[in-house]
């Protein structure tokens, strides 16, 4: 991608941000993602380690460890948006890239699982403050020539960022110890953010509303609910008193932020903005691509190392295949995008995710791993097309001072479509009994991802028919 596809002509009226993205800030701040989403995965290939170490964490605790990142990351992203709009992105991703280092910091000296866990739950709230604050920054300099571009290579950093955190993880838990993993975060959040305070400019504030205290205070705490009952509902049970709770404490605080937001002045966000069919369509969609990418994940470290009898570090390399189509066909999307709208684009990428799954549901014992890997491939390839499609979708639907709100909204849409993905896809192996063995998990992936993948197939129809009859963006 050459920078000068990136950088539209910097003259500008007085008072706005020059329309200038330069392949150092679009690095760095790729970088930042990369790593803030690097810590989602990197945990889950930990558990053997932690569960033996010195910490003694129940399975409970191990589960809040691995959790606590993901509950707190979701939940913040929202309001961490809107702040960034509000008071400065710029200011808010250093801010984000601080607590990520604390938190790192603090997992890494935790002498107890509690600590622990409260690490993992400030490095969340940084990486809630990195997301958005760095697709929000990309869209306000790429200006509307270079925002599809811009928005792809963000969206490749996510991708990569999995792969990191497989890769690390696997490392890390064969060769090292579990605490060299945050230690390593240390050094490289400062450096990260050396590197933005250097290389990305300020960009223009929101000329709207103030901070909204109670709504924010509203929306999190629905928020954490609703995540929290479906990342504990494998385990509790889906009908269990603790669960039907959390989803009626969900459900009761988001109509109370909604009834509250649609009555105040200063709102974290006006909730009519989901009168757009757009916007609702690109949010389901881009909730659906992880609904299925973080299924795979979920059944395929366990499917190598179980099934395969892959070691951790080879696990976490032989899902390579899946970034090959995270980074090349977002070029290929972008001007499919440009020549057709996103519909064509978004409707291929799902379904090849969808069928790319029914694909892998397939896998035993005797596949061979390079036919397994073809069919991380054409999940590879449906994730390229579509997700930088989805992004802009949810981005420009939304008037551009609303940036980091928009961002927040996509960004929240992937983590709870991740977060039902491993809970549907966990949920299912439990019930067939999936540690009894080798060929036991074996014949539990199966349904499980054929499951997933028929889930995938469904919504992206009505992804599509969205699109079709969307209407146009909110500017």
């Amino acid at each position: 991608m050459s920078s000068a596809a990136l950088s539209p002509p910097a003259s500008a009226p007085a008072g706005t941000t020059p329309n200038v993205l330069r392949r150092s800030t679009l690095l760095a701040l790729c970088a930042c993602v990369l790593v803030a989403q690097s810590m989602v995965a990197a945990i889950n290939l930990l558990i053997p380690q932690l569960a033996a170490s010195a910490l003694h964490p129940s399975s409970t605790e191990l589960l809040w460890t691995v959790d606590a990142y993901v509950i707190v990351f979701a939940g913040l992203l929202i309001p961490a948006g809107a702040l960034g709009d509000r008071r400065g992105r710029k200011g808010v991703l250093l801010v984000g890239l601080a607590l990520f280092a604390a938190g790192a910091a603090l997992s890494a000296l935790a002498a107890s699982p509690a600590l622990l866990i409260a690490g993992r739950g400030v490095s969340g709230a940084g990486a809630a403050c990195i997301m958005p604050a760095t697709m929000s920054i990309l869209v306000q300099l790429a200006g509307p020539e270079g925002r599809a571009r811009a928005l792809a290579a963000w969206t490749l950093a996510v991708g990569l960022g999995g792969l990191a955190g497989n890769v690390g993880g696997g490392a890390t838990g064969q060769f090292l110890s579990w605490r060299a993993l945050f230690w390593l975060m240390v050094p490289l959040a400062a450096l990260l953010a050396v590197a933005v305070a250097v290389t990305v400019p300020r960009t223009d504030r929101s000329p709207h509303g103030r901070p909204d205290p109670r709504g924010t205070v509203l929306l999190v705490a629905a928020l954490v609910a609703v995540l929290a009952g479906i990342i504990e509902g494998p385990t509790y049970g889906w009908t269990s008193p603790r669960i039907l709770v959390l989803f009626a404490v969900g459900a009761v605080l988001t109509g109370l932020f909604t009834w509250y937001a649609l009555r105040s002045p200063a709102a974290l966000f006006d909730p009519r903005v989901f009168r757009s069919r757009q916007l609702r369509a690109a949010v389901l969609g881009t909730a659906t691509g992880f609904f299925g990418l973080f299924s795979l994940f979920y059944a395929n470290s366990q499917y190598l190392q179980y099934v395969k009898g892959y070691g951790p570090a080879v696990t976490g390399l032989a899902i390579v295949p899946l970034t090959i189509g995270m980074a090349l066909f977002p070029k290929v999307a972008t001007r499919w995008q440009a020549a057709s709208g996103p519909r064509p684009a978004v409707t291929t990428g799902l379904f090849l995710i969808g069928a790319g799954l029914l694909g892998t549901s397939t896998a035993d014992a005797a596949t061979p791993y390079a036919l397994y890997a073809c069919w991380l491939l054409v999940i590879s390839a449906g994730t390229g097309l579509c997700m930088p499609a989805l992004t802009v979708g949810v981005v420009s639907a939304l008037p551009a001072h609303q940036a980091g709100l928009g961002s927040g909204l996509g960004t929240s849409a992937r983590e709870m479509g991740a977060a039902l993905g491993v809970a549907v896809t966990g949920t299912m192996l439990a019930v067939h009994d999936a540690a009894a063995g080798t060929a036991a998990f074996a014949d539990a992936m199966s349904p499980a991802l054929r499951t997933v993948g028929a889930v995938v197939l469904v919504a992206t129809g009505l992804v599509t028919i969205g699109y079709r009859t969307g209407s146009a963006p909110t500017r």
